[in-house]
């Protein structure tokens, strides 16, 4: 069968997806999506992907109509690695026969041997240099190419138009509910709000929450509203920027869903971050971002628009990392400087739309906006 023609030729009634990673890698996956949607409307899309996916199949329902959770297997970090619930995966898989199953997850080799387990028609996805051949559409890795059009290149070899490379977050009325409460909780102010968030879910990709905070208190000077987002799990770490800062800020760690966190990137001017899911977020919302990038691969992970999102990076030897905890004593992040992050963030400011800065360390301009328990003053 012709790899340029599958799509058509296959006609696809029913269709599995194996991806099963974090909230940063599925929307990197996003355009991939759309355009196997726009190829396929009339195929039953499943998601095969960890059990957060649930909220990402709600989000996205115009491109993904179900979710199967992946019971995680060898070789396979994002989980806990055991084999133990594969047979009956496998058996569910083979139950519900699917025409065409495709792996996204990632460069191949165990990724496709379970994939091939599935009992479908047809099979598509990514061989490494050295594996041996798979039957069905599968292209080599390609390794030079930014995350989503990593993605888009494989819907391109089954025969879907690929045009379209923006990343989307679509925001529900629910989502503007929120971020409505939010805003009138903590008096933010949109046109002067600037998003800090210290968090990311490896060690070794975290800048040091003290730099994090020194970058804080001197926009803070300027006029601009700093809000330190992340998770309630990342609560001691939003915890340990806020002590280390002089100037008042907003505590919004746990405070939001992840459609309010979207919302409220939305509604900001500028996002300071590692390169983590908000990044992605960001690129998504058109919200300009200063990334801070330790140990990732830029190359791979950067936003595609470099003018709008500003990644900083040093690139030692042992980049890019493999590791949870940095062995070397974190040179990736310690060589990228305050007073380079604070340039970045003046320059990406200057060009934000409707960017207002009001006076130093004002942390709402008018009075009674917000409670007193939002104010943050170091002792």
């Amino acid at each position: 069968m012709n790899a340029g023609s599958l799509l058509a030729s296959l006609a696809p009634r029913r269709i599995a997806i194996f991806r099963a990673l974090q909230l940063g890698d599925m929307l990197c996956s996003v355009p991939a999506l759309r355009a196997l949607r726009e190829a396929a409307p009339q195929a039953h899309v499943a998601l095969i992907g960890l059990p957060w996916a649930q909220s990402f199949v709600e989000r996205y329902a115009d491109l993904v109509d179900e979710l199967i959770v992946f019971p995680g297997a060898e070789g396979f970090p994002e989980q806990r690695e055991s084999n133990e619930g594969l047979p009956a995966f496998y058996e569910q898989m083979r139950a519900q026969p699917f025409d065409l199953a495709i792996q996204l997850h990632g460069s191949g080799g165990v990724a496709n041997d379970l994939l091939l387990q599935f009992g479908a028609r047809a099979y598509a996805g990514f061989v490494q240099p050295d594996e041996q051949p798979r039957d069905g559409v599968f292209i080599g890795w390609p390794d030079d190419l930014p995350e989503p059009e990593r993605y888009l290149a494989l819907m391109s070899a089954l025969g879907a138009e690929t045009a379209e490379r923006q990343l989307w977050f679509p925001l529900s009325e629910r989502d503007g509910e929120e971020y409505a409460s939010l805003a009138a909780t903590h008096g933010i102010e949109a046109q002067r709000l600037v998003l800090v968030h210290p968090g990311a879910q490896l060690p070794s990709r975290r800048w040091p929450a003290e730099r994090f905070a020194e970058v804080a208190d001197r926009l803070a000077a300027e006029g601009w509203q700093i809000a330190i987002t992340g998770t309630a799990a990342e609560a001691s770490l939003t915890g340990e920027v806020l002590g280390a800062m002089t100037a008042p800020a907003l505590h919004l760690a746990g405070a939001t869903s992840l459609g309010g966190l979207a919302a409220l990137v939305a509604h900001a001017r500028l996002v300071v971050c590692n390169d983590t899911g908000i990044s992605h977020i960001a690129a998504a919302m058109a919200t300009a971002s200063v990334v801070i990038a330790s140990g990732s691969d830029t190359q791979r992970w950067a936003p595609l628009d470099h003018a709008r999102h500003r990644v900083l990076a040093d690139y030692p030897p042992c980049r890019p990392c493999m590791f949870r905890e940095c062995p070397y004593g974190h040179p990736c992040a310690l060589n990228i400087s305050v007073d380079l992050v604070v340039e970045t963030a003046r320059a990406q400011l200057a060009h934000a739309r409707g960017a207002h800065p009001a006076g130093p360390y004002a942390l709402h301009t008018q009075t009674g906006t917000g409670p007193f328990e939002e104010l943050h003053h170091a002792a």
